[in-house]
């Protein structure tokens, strides 16, 4: 059955991190915030500095020549600064003076949804099939095998060089993360990892440990003979430190720190004594290592993480069932990542059609969550700004809007992963008129099957992870660790094809503001976006330097290549789940 508008939580964001959202009652607490609270870049604040001139006013008469033509730009300058600024905001300022706003400023995707319906309603031409989304394939390379072992031969005479202990911060895909980079960094240093220790932060508050998240012996059993994993330290060796983790020393190693930084800093230390422990340790490695290590990094990530029983038990039943409610067609699904939970749309600053009550309600979110951080005096907030450069959440009008200029029909299946919706029973309404098959973990699994997990986000958003990893096409909205981690993981099964839809956010909302666009060009429009996402979701970087954007974790191929398995050995036998997997991948 089909979520309902009013009770939909859609709880345990398959994000790294989500928190409470107005909108509708829930019966379980939504996943932490994306946005780490202290943040010290905002996506919705340029910070505004001046200059003194004091270097051009000099004793001399050529020095008040320059003084006095440099005064006439630091008095011009400024003025079309913040008349560019104001240009941007949009909105009430720019109709009081009469001002055009910049197209795709403020927020008419609700008008333009009133427009478009009729159209949107009888609309049942040139209906795209799932089967036929992804029309680009990549041509099969020979792979070649994978390393025996990744032992440097620095260390191939010596035993190891002590324990290493690693504490991973963040929401799942954030200490995913860790982990793989924790087994690279034990590879690098010829340690013996501790099994990581999560952290518990305030933000996503979630005691779960690793054995709660993934299948502890298939992780160490996986790695053996690459890197030794223990589950505790030595006893012998934790009276030194009175049986207490947190008493072995922190060591702070710099963030995206290079293979040269931890053999000449880090490794001296653990040789000495013993043990180490790097807390915290996100993003605590360089995407730019030796193939030996990157395949540590693979290793992990394909083979050795796998979902603890609990987890991948339920997570197989959400998929079941999402394909038998798709048998409209041919028992496959469209996932959705949405950002639309309070949080998200407090914290990126942006206005959309609430009217004075958004404002005051968003006010307060951001005040309760940041404690004044947006009303610092040099701080402006642009939300017309924001918009026009794509850093606002799509709300579910516009993600609905999208996928049926697309082409998808409204019999398309769509399993929605997200927090709980931003004043949820208003903005449900009009993606439920155009997809009202929309499933939720919540509506697809039974109360008993979801109360283990309900107050732990990760273990929810791992539910999420995997409905979303075996659907048809992904839909990504916002950004961040879970949709990166997802298309890397798609393109590892998939053939090196993402199969995921990346919305041009800069020109949808220029679209979406344009009454007078048609429905025919706007499909048009979204067609072209389609093609362009099949397009990129099957290319690889030209240049392969890693950085943060150009992960493995996010492009695995050729990386992690020799991993790959052929079709019909992708999946754990579970018959509608392996069989649908298999044609999938044909």
């Amino acid at each position: 059955m089909a979520m309902k508008p009013k009770t939909h939580n859609g709880n345990g964001n398959s994000s790294d991190n989500n928190n409470n959202s107005g909108g509708g009652s829930s019966s379980s607490p939504s996943p932490p915030p994306s946005p780490p609270l202290r943040s010290s870049v905002s996506q919705c604040r340029r910070r505004v500095r001046s200059k003194a001139p004091s270097q051009l006013l000099k004793d001399s008469f050529g020095g008040g020549i320059l003084f006095r033509r440099n005064l006439r730009y630091l008095v011009v300058l400024p003025l079309l600064y913040l008349s560019g600024l104001l240009m941007c905001v949009g909105g009430p300022f720019s109709a009081l003076v009469g001002w055009p706003t910049t197209p795709g400023a403020v927020y008419r995707s609700h008008d333009m949804f009133r427009k478009f319906w009729p159209h949107i309603h009888s609309d049942n031409s040139s209906v795209l099939e799932l089967s036929s989304v992804w029309k680009n394939k990549r041509r099969v390379k020979e792979q070649k095998p994978c390393p025996n072992s990744t032992a440097s031969p620095r260390f191939e005479s010596s035993g190891p060089s002590g324990y290493l202990i690693v504490e991973a911060n963040g929401g799942l895909n954030q200490q995913r993360s860790a982990i793989c980079n924790a087994v690279a960094v034990a590879g690098l240093l010829n340690a013996i990892l501790v099994i990581p220790r999560f952290d518990f932060h305030n933000v996503w508050r979630d005691p779960s440990e690793f054995r709660d998240i993934y299948d502890e012996d298939h992780f160490i059993a996986t790695l053996e003979g690459y890197v030794k994993v223990v589950k505790e330290v030595p006893e012998e060796l934790m009276l030194k430190y009175e049986n207490n983790i947190t008493n072995v020393p922190s060591f702070h190693v710099q963030a995206w720190a290079s293979v040269s930084y931890y053999l000449g800093e880090v490794y001296p230390v653990l040789q000495q004594q013993g043990i180490i422990r790097i807390a915290p340790f996100a993003n605590r490695l360089a995407m730019n290592v030796p193939p030996h290590i990157q395949f540590l990094r693979c290793l992990t990530n394909y083979e050795a993480l796998h979902f603890s029983a609990p987890i991948s038990t339920l997570a197989k039943k959400l998929v079941n069932r999402m394909i038998e409610k798709s048998s409209r067609t041919g028992r496959k699904y469209i996932s959705v990542h949405l950002r639309f939970e309070e949080d998200m749309v407090a914290f990126s600053c942006c206005v959309y059609d609430g009217g004075e009550a958004e404002k005051i309600e968003m006010d307060s979110v951001r005040e309760k969550g940041w404690r004044g951080k947006f009303k610092r005096k040099d701080r402006i907030i642009l939300p017309g700004l924001n918009r026009i450069n794509g850093k606002c959440p799509l709300s579910p009008l516009e993600v609905g809007m999208m996928l049926r200029g697309m082409g998808f029909s409204n019999d398309t299946s769509i399993y929605l992963a997200s927090g709980k919706i931003y004043w949820a029973e208003r903005h449900l309404v009009p993606l439920l008129k155009m997809f009202p098959h929309l499933h939720t973990k919540e509506s697809l699994a039974t109360p008993d099957e979801l109360a283990p997990f309900m107050g732990y986000s990760s273990r929810l958003a791992a539910l999420d992870y995997t409905v979303c990893l075996f659907s048809e096409a992904f839909v990504t909205t916002q950004g961040g660790n879970f949709p990166h981690f997802l298309m890397g993981h798609r393109r590892f099964l998939y053939g090196g094809h993402a199969k995921t839809i990346i919305p041009d956010k800069r020109k949808l909302v220029v679209l979406l503001q344009d009454t007078g666009l048609s429905w025919k060009d706007f499909k048009d429009q979204m067609k072209e976006m389609l093609n362009e996402s099949d397009r990129k979701g099957m290319m690889v970087p030209r240049v392969r330097k890693f950085n943060r954007k150009t992960s493995v974790y996010t492009h695995p191929l050729p990386e992690c290549g020799c991993l790959q398995r052929p079709p019909n050995t992708l999946i754990i036998p579970n018959s509608t789940f392996l069989n649908y997997h298999q044609k999938s991948m044909r």
